[in-house]
């Protein structure tokens, strides 16, 4: 059951599954899969969700990740994303934390998550980040240079290329972005776009989002004290 105090967090799932469905039913899309995102969230919002059943999570970093989940007896049961930016020092960790990596963006990058994977004998899935808006302060491999690096990401056969996500840019309409990182995943034959968040979730399921990204308008506003 999940506590009283946290009854917000029960009606906002719900309600969002609900909204999700409805409105992937209307674009004639599948359902996308919610991945609830726990940036700067306390542990015991964490459990309510999973005490709703929801099991597939997203974390930005990799400290605050294992703080949430490297010792958690659900961490066998649930499907656990990385959607922050993931230096290269921090592969090791992350091949060890995470099922997916979708933040993936430079070649150096591919590699060291490459040998890890190999190191322990674990076929990574990841996804590519695509610096759709070409923004300068954002992640992603830029898009003239996407086609060398899915070429690099399939010479390694401990890496599972399962698809592609993107950040828009903000204050702008994101539905020409969200287009054209699926025809992107089209193209290469990719099954998976995350893309969407709280305030854009229903335009990328409109567009064909297989993952959105969703925090604060599941688990309510995030703890500026909390860190990790």
């Amino acid at each position: 059951m999940v506590d009283e105090k946290f009854t917000y967090i029960s009606n906002n799932y719900h309600a969002l599954q609900c909204e999700i469905a409805t409105v992937a039913q209307e674009a004639q899309r599948p359902i996308p899969r919610l991945l609830a995102v726990t940036k700067q969230q306390p542990q015991e919002k964490i459990d309510a969700l999973l005490a709703l059943g929801h099991r597939f999570f997203a974390e930005n970093k990799v400290q605050e990740a294992k703080l949430h989940w490297e010792h958690h007896p659900m961490r066998p049961h649930i499907e656990l994303h990385c959607i922050g930016h993931l230096q290269r020092n921090k592969a090791r960790d992350a091949v060890a934390l995470f099922d997916v990596i979708e933040t993936v963006d430079r070649a150096s990058l591919v590699d060291a998550i490459a040998q890890e994977a190999t190191r322990r004998g674990k076929h990574q899935r990841i996804m590519i980040q695509v610096n759709i808006g070409k923004e300068p302060q954002k992640s992603g491999v830029d898009e003239e240079h996407l086609d060398a690096l899915i070429m690099l990401v399939r010479t390694h056969r401990s890496l599972a290329l399962e698809g592609l996500m993107c950040v828009p840019p903000i204050d702008t309409d994101p539905t020409e972005h969200f287009i054209r990182l699926h025809n992107y995943a089209t193209h290469y034959a990719l099954p998976y776009c995350s893309m969407g968040m709280s305030n854009d979730y229903r335009t990328a399921i409109r567009c064909g989002a297989t993952h959105v990204r969703i925090g604060s308008a599941l688990l309510g506003e995030r703890d500026k004290l909390y860190s990790a």
